[in-house]
């Protein structure tokens, strides 16, 4: 999946649709997320990137350029959207965490598509999650647009096995992910030490009960994971702005953990591509 440049003056969300896949019935297996998508009519794009100042809204034009959230969600759907809240130690401008905006975006046009219901749900690595919802602002935007804001509860984890797993043959997941209609994937794209850019796929460690053991070898468990775990859709969010003023700009929230890129939109690009 391409990455457009990271935090920028007027940053894009963006939307990719998942692969289909079917339901089992099989004894002892867990059902994978059944993706409602329609067929891609000819001319459909299934990559889309919007830019503009307002998260809502582009992450709305993201979606509506691969076929409006219509397309995978239908009416009485059990959605869950799963943002990035690692850490119960930063606010939405360190953008460590998923924005809330785009969040909040995804659950009104679930419940406006006729979900039954939204729950958003991540397992943060550091901190409690109730801490980490709230400080992320995630949890204060998704309820008041109508979701619910759900603790992953450790009764609910059972080992399942992985289809396709080169590395990673079986795996203590939420059931409730691969039980769910629709998976609606939305990760912040950053800096990680040791995956370099962390996307869509690693975003998926939130939903394992032991997401450490995928850091032995991440690029090829990250890979066997989404052989499992296979979002219906997934938005990128890339929204974080920093303002120029007389021709610079001040990260005042990088720090010895942060690796931020920028796009400069307007002016010298600074020797950046624009």
């Amino acid at each position: 999946m391409p990455a457009a440049a990271l935090p920028t003056q007027a940053a894009p969300s963006m939307a990719t649709a998942g692969p289909a896949s079917a339901r089992t019935s099989e004894p002892g297996l867990l059902p994978s997320p059944a993706s409602s998508a329609a067929p891609l009519p000819a001319g459909q794009c299934y990559l889309a990137a919007a830019r503009g100042a307002d998260p809502r809204a582009i992450t709305g034009a993201a979606l509506a350029a691969i076929g409006g959230i219509g397309r995978f969600v239908r009416a009485g759907d059990d959605v869950i959207v799963k943002p990035n809240i690692c850490v119960d130690y930063r606010e939405p401008e360190y953008a460590a965490t998923t924005n809330p905006q785009v969040v909040a975006a995804l659950v009104e046009l679930c419940l406006a598509a006729g979900a039954r219901r939204v729950r958003v749900m991540d397992m943060p690595f550091a901190g409690a999650p109730q801490a980490a919802y709230a400080r992320s602002g995630i949890a204060e935007a998704a309820e008041a647009a109508g979701g619910i804001m759900e603790i992953m509860n450790p009764a609910k984890y059972r080992e399942a096995d992985v289809p396709d797993g080169r590395d990673l043959r079986s795996v203590s997941i939420y059931q409730d992910l691969l039980s769910a209609d629709v998976v609606v994937n939305v990760p912040i794209a950053k800096h990680h030490s040791l995956a370099r850019l962390t996307l869509g796929g690693k975003n998926l460690l939130g939903v394992i009960e032991r997401p450490g053991l995928i850091h032995a070898n991440m690029g090829q468990r990250v890979a066997d994971l989404v052989s499992l775990v296979r979002p219906t859709v997934t938005v990128i969010d890339e929204n974080r702005s920093i303002p120029l003023e007389n021709g610079g700009f001040s990260d005042y929230f990088a720090d010895g953990n942060a690796v931020h890129l920028y796009r400069i939109d307007g002016g010298s690009t600074c020797g950046l591509s624009p």
